[in-house]
């Protein structure tokens, strides 16, 4: 006899709480292998497609493409260790599938989960059992109502308290926005999984909140445009949340200087001129990064606000700005200090592609301690970056451009970049500051100072 097993959402691990379902992988009524992928979700940092840890045959979904869960939330349930054709899997009654022991469910349960995203352990191992009606098996089981008091529609429903016992809520975002805008989340209903309150019940009755009284139209009465409102979610509303938190928290400063890159320019033509892997010109300045912070490590660092302490780090994370159709991530090659240029050169080529594939993980997105942002591709020339929380500095690169220049004491035309360092202000001084962006300045105007530091 098959046992109905329900698969929640996993951990995704580094902080994220929910994940929105973009592409079901699997429909009802499929058989799935342990570890298959049967749901492609977007998180606040990447697509991941999730594994089943069970195998078995699907018998019901939760959310649709498009629909926002929580971790913890219900995603889909399979049935397990029968023989029958899906349709006896999915109609078998509770009371006839005996508790599967622990030796009898290790056999079709992988424990991973989520190989590389953190697993959800013994949450994942949590066994329920679906009703036998199949109509009760393809959606989220509700409270028996009276046969006599039928539900009112939403739009009609009265103000009258939702949930009279403990508010089900798993996201901790959500509880926080209720609670800022001073929301009762007693009188939310949820639309998840067994009454499961998100976040889009939370905004829509806001909304219904917020929604102003008819007044008398101005005169002359214009109608104007509603103004287009977008959802600070996904990546984007990632990316707001940490570039506020940097504003919030870092009293950065930045400091700039131009520079000839026109022996940097010609030392990379040279270099891919003998043959062999070509050198990217990000490899090139991201060799330059490593040693101006084996310089100056204090720009390597984070601080702990809580024990007031400057932790320098041992091992520089490389990051680097990458513009997807998904909005700015910032992938990170681990270990970048003992890479050589043609590494590196292959690592950023991956990630950047994974990234624009929205493939990239992420393991590939954290982590980092000290951020290269080559803005020059977009043909601007300088920037004040905002640096990249909870890392201590930031390096912008603007466009390489021809430009007058006084060279050996007389005017010539050289290839020009503009550097700016944002650093935080608390890990050190101008100082400090200023001498690893004239060191890097130094290596980009007379590559051969790189080569006597090595």
């Amino acid at each position: 006899m098959a046992q109905v097993l329900e698969f929640k959402l996993p951990d995704l691990g580094e902080g994220l709480t929910e994940a929105e379902i973009v592409r079901w992988l699997v429909a009802v009524g499929d058989v799935v292998a342990i570890d298959q992928p049967v749901v492609e979700v977007e998180t606040a940092k990447a697509m991941v497609e999730v594994p089943c840890p069970y195998g078995g045959v699907v018998t019901a979904r939760y959310g649709e493409e498009g629909t926002e869960l929580p971790v913890g939330a219900p995603l889909l349930t399979v049935a397990v260790g029968g023989t029958g054709a899906p349709e006896e899997l999915t109609e078998a009654a509770p009371e006839a599938a005996p508790k599967a022991s622990a030796e009898a469910v290790s056999s079709e349960y992988s424990g991973n989960v989520l190989v590389g995203y953190g697993t959800a352990g013994p949450t994942a191992r949590r066994r329920r059992v679906r009703p036998a009606n199949p109509a009760a098996a393809q959606a989220p089981a509700a409270a028996p109502a009276p046969a006599a008091a039928a539900p009112a529609p939403a739009a009609a429903a009265a103000p009258a308290v939702a949930h009279e016992g403990p508010v089900p809520v798993i996201s901790p975002l959500v509880r926080k926005l209720a609670r800022d805008r001073g929301l009762d989340l007693r009188e939310v209903r949820g639309s998840g999984p067994e009454g499961l309150i998100l976040r889009a019940d939370v905004e829509l009755a806001l909304a219904a909140l917020e929604r102003p009284v008819a007044a008398p139209a101005p005169v002359p009465a214009v109608a104007a445009p509603a103004g287009e409102r977008v959802p600070l979610r996904g990546v984007r509303g990632a990316v707001a949340d940490k570039l506020s938190r940097s504003r919030t928290e870092i009293p950065d400063a930045t400091c700039w200087v131009d520079a000839d890159a026109t022996e940097l320019m010609a030392a990379r033509a040279a270099m891919n001129a003998a043959g062999g892997p070509k050198i990217s010109l990000l490899a090139l300045l991201a060799r330059i990064c490593v040693h101006a912070l084996a310089r100056f490590p204090e720009l390597n660092s984070t601080v702990d606000t809580s024990a007031r302490e400057i932790v320098r780090l041992p091992s520089v994370h490389l990051g680097f700005a990458a513009q997807t159709p998904r909005g700015l991530v910032v992938p990170v090659v681990k270990d970048a200090g003992t890479r050589t240029a043609e590494s590196l050169t292959a690592e950023f080529a991956r990630l950047t592609e994974a990234a624009r594939q929205g493939a990239i993980t992420p393991a590939d997105l954290t982590g980092g301690t000290f951020t290269l942002n080559n803005y020059g591709v977009f043909g601007v020339d300088g920037s004040t970056p905002i640096i990249n929380h909870p890392e201590a500095a930031m390096l912008g690169v603007g466009r390489i451009i021809p430009k007058p220049w006084v060279h050996q004491g007389e005017l010539a035309v050289r290839q020009v970049v503009q550097l700016s360092l944002t650093f935080d202000h608390r890990v050190c001084d101008g100082g400090t500051a200023g001498g690893f962006l004239r060191y890097v300045a130094d290596c980009v105007e007379q590559p051969a100072v790189l080569l006597r530091t090595v």
